[in-house]
């Protein structure tokens, strides 16, 4: 019992079935992680990981869209409009 992690799930994070999360792992905020995805590492916010290992293969907005970011690394929800950019590796909803 001592040598299991804490695994940290952050809200809005959306986990399929069957997916497995290796303990010691944190979910990232309205992450999402495929149904039978293995995830053997961090998954950032927004993340979209599917797979065995997971692997990222795309951003989710909160309301669990797609983003398809432009050449200025920006990106909208089509449902709620709201704004993302994505800087450095990470993507984070731009102030208004």
């Amino acid at each position: 019992r001592d040598q299991y992690l804490k695994t940290r799930v952050g809200k809005g994070a959306s986990i399929g079935a069957n997916a497995t999360i290796v303990c010691g792992n944190d979910i990232g905020a309205y992450s999402f992680i495929g149904a039978g995805a293995v995830v053997t590492k961090e998954v950032l916010p927004f993340a979209l990981v599917v797979g065995n290992p997971a692997k990222q293969v795309g951003w989710m907005s909160e309301f669990g869209h797609k983003l398809d970011f432009d050449q200025n690394k920006l990106a909208k929800c089509p449902e709620s409009g709201e704004e993302y950019r994505l800087e450095d590796g990470r993507v984070q909803k731009s102030s208004k």
